[in-house]
């Protein structure tokens, strides 16, 4: 007897758990249910595209929006689809708001909701990622916790659904797709860079970019660091749009050792991100994936979910309000922690527990 599971994905991060599960998933996996929250080409067509992803059975079109009208718009199309294939499980992945919207039309539908990537926490509940991931945890039936913090955080609140420490999938994914990265991806040649000469930022959270005066303030530390060493932009659509809004568009024509790009495939920046000499990010993925690639890493918030990371040296928490280059630039990782992470197990963990599950 076989079990029927509906993944729903609809973020960039969502579609690299995804790719991380399917071949562990393959004798269980039935649909992929895409809502489309993400719908620029580079941040969503191209995992099914580079990365072997089958072609969703159902794409919801939900595009962008605020959060609410994105989350209501995925719970209506999403508990639609639901209602009509009644699957056994229903998987979500991560913290955005496909995530959520998800795993609420599921649970109203009467549907048991997995969560891949549980019990991170910030603490900071101006972040809409620390709400997301909060309610899904609480609702989910069976969750899947990568480091022994999440797992404790999840203890500590008494969510009603069975934990399981499993690790991170980004293990796994990065193992699998790095050599095909370095066979495949022609991005230092395309944009004109030397291996290690280049410090790599990205720059996309709410609580960064849509507040002018922080916004400003991250440029011009990008404007610094550029005085120092050639510097690597790919560019969110929404901080793109915020610059231009702002009038700090002035701040990305200052210095020619900025190099400014789209964004960029997975395989494209997983390239990019190895072979640069640091990493300046606010993005939870490239914060672990700079980690499993023993680059030093230097956090552009407040906070982080992470913590491991932080606690054990192997990144830097940079307030984005006082962000100092010279701090950054002479910043050094600890030694490197070997299976911080756990390892490239835990999408086969994943699966033998929903199977085991299941059929209890």
């Amino acid at each position: 007897m076989s079990i029927k599971v509906v993944s729903i994905v609809g973020a960039r991060p969502n579609y690299v758990k995804l790719v991380a599960v399917y071949e562990a998933f393959s004798e269980v996996f039935d649909h992929v249910v895409d809502t489309g929250q993400h719908y620029d080409y580079e941040i969503s067509r191209v995992f099914y595209d580079q990365l072997g992803l089958p072609e969703s059975h159902y794409f919801l079109g939900v595009g962008s929006g605020s959060h609410g009208y994105q989350v209501g718009e995925i719970i209506k199309h999403a508990e639609e689809v639901l209602l009509r294939k009644k699957p056994d499980i229903v998987v979500v992945y991560g913290d955005t708001n496909s995530a959520l919207g998800g795993a609420l039309a599921a649970v109203k539908a009467g549907f048991r909701v997995t969560h891949v990537e549980v019990g991170l926490r910030s603490f900071d509940m101006n972040m809409p990622e620390e709400t997301n991931r909060r309610i899904i945890d609480h609702i989910s039936t069976l969750l899947f916790a990568p480091t022994k913090t999440a797992l404790s955080n999840l203890r500590n609140e008494n969510v009603p659904g069975k934990a399981y420490l499993v690790g991170d999938v980004h293990v796994y994914i990065l193992k699998e797709l790095l050599p095909i990265a370095e066979e495949r991806s022609g991005i230092l040649e395309r944009l004109g860079l030397r291996s290690h000469d280049y410090v790599l930022i990205t720059l996309h959270r709410a609580e960064n970019v849509d507040n002018t005066t922080r916004l400003s303030r991250l440029l011009q530390l990008i404007d610094k660091i550029s005085q120092h060493y050639k510097v690597v932009f790919p560019i969110h659509p929404r901080t793109k749009k915020n610059i231009s809004q702002a009038g700090l568009d002035h701040f990305l024509s200052k210095s020619e050792n900025l190099v400014l790009s789209q964004p960029l495939g997975y395989v494209d920046f997983i390239k990019l991100l190895n072979h640069s000499r640091m990493v300046l990010t606010d993005s939870g993925g490239v914060q672990r994936e700079a980690y499993l690639l023993k680059k030093p890493v230097v956090i552009l918030r407040q906070n982080t979910e992470w913590v491991e990371l932080v606690r054990y040296g192997q990144a830097l928490l940079c307030n984005p309000d006082n962000p100092y280059e010279e701090k950054i630039l002479h910043w050094k990782p600890g030694g490197y922690v070997e299976g911080l992470l756990g390892d490239e197990s835990a999408p086969w963990r994943i699966a033998n527990i929903i199977k085991l599950s299941y059929f209890k």
